[in-house]
């Protein structure tokens, strides 16, 4: 066993599962922790996680924990792998046992409403002088935990941070690519769910190719120019994080937010979508609070001008899905064409 890096992977939902047993799998002591008592105790016995990927077999290695205390304080690189509607609530609790030398790294892709906040910025908030990553890219966890050939982004301003998670999550089916770009990365991840909606939109409207492609493609540019405006380079929308992460989740009909967005196509309102759905998609909580940000910064966002329209404002879903890309800035791709 490799005992080089020790590891704690905090969530045990799907894409936190699939990492820890990646690491596991790589040799390095790794802990996975659960709030869930009842679970945790049904996947040590089974070694399955039948909530979230029933059809993954957990390594023998990996050990499942449900003490936070005990799965964080001999690790030197700690990933926040849980929602983002529950990310402050566990840095409370965790904030006793993390100490300035760990690593922290965070996966969960959102903005809290208050101060138009990512995650790694919460992250920061709490424990301003360790070193912070974003893992995001277009990572569906049942692929990956099926070991289709997926790539992800490892996105931090500490070389040996990235160095670090490389090594313990890179496999011959799981590439990781480094950036040192945090914001761009992580709010691609965040921004993309918006675009997953009119997808779907357009999908239930019968629109063609040519129209999907115009779609992710406005979508892309949309997304680019706010997070510039906030300080991202530009080239991190062409990698995995933007347009890849993007392509994935909104080509994927089992998404949340297409699915939501499929609906609305469909001449049903916010409510009945929620309500077949069962839950709140994250992209219609961050719709409003991008449309919110894009009008206080003056950035030019037809798209989330047209679904802000349409989901929060009753506007007609025809109506609507003719103007989505008629108001654009007349250049082709963003930051090449100056305009006048």
């Amino acid at each position: 066993m490799n005992f080089q890096h020790r590891v704690a992977v905090i969530g045990g939902g799907s894409f936190g599962t699939v990492l820890a047993n990646i690491v596991a799998h790589n040799g390095f002591p790794v802990r996975l922790w659960l709030r869930d008592q009842a679970l945790a105790e049904e996947m040590r016995q089974t070694r399955v996680n039948s909530r979230y990927v029933p059809g993954l077999d957990l390594h023998a290695d990996l050990e499942i924990v449900t003490d936070l205390s005990l799965c964080i304080s001999n690790a030197d690189t700690v990933i926040f792998s849980v929602p983002s509607k529950a990310f402050r609530g566990l840095l409370e609790h965790a904030k006793a046992y993390i100490n300035p030398q760990q690593y922290l790294v965070t996966t969960a892709k959102g903005i809290e409403p208050d101060n138009f906040l990512l995650m790694s910025q919460v992250l920061e908030v709490y424990f301003p002088d360790n070193p912070i990553g974003v893992i995001s890219g277009p990572n569906l966890a049942k692929e990956v935990a099926a070991k289709h050939l997926t790539g992800t982004v490892i996105a931090s301003d500490n070389e040996a941070l990235r160095q670090q998670v490389q090594d313990i999550l890179q496999c011959h089916f799981f590439r990781v690519y480094a950036s040192n770009d945090r914001y761009g990365t992580e709010l691609g991840g965040a921004l993309k769910n918006i675009y997953a909606i009119a997808a779907g939109l357009s999908a239930a409207m019968g629109m063609g190719e040519n129209t999907r492609s115009m779609l992710l493609t406005r979508s892309l540019a949309e997304m680019s120019r706010l997070a510039v405006h906030m300080g991202a380079n530009p080239m991190t929308f062409l990698g995995l994080a933007g347009v890849g992460d993007l392509i994935v989740t909104c080509m994927s009909p089992l998404s949340r937010n297409y699915r939501v967005g499929y609906a609305l196509g469909q001449g049903k309102g916010l409510d009945e979508a929620i309500a077949e759905l069962g839950e709140v998609a994250e992209g219609v909580n961050t719709l409003a609070l991008v449309k919110k940000k894009a009008d206080q910064l003056q950035i030019n966002m037809p798209l989330v001008d047209g679904l802000y329209a349409l989901v929060y404002q009753g506007a007609d879903v025809s109506t609507v899905a003719q103007s989505l890309m008629t108001r654009d800035q007349n250049s082709d791709v963003e930051f090449v064409l100056k305009r006048s």
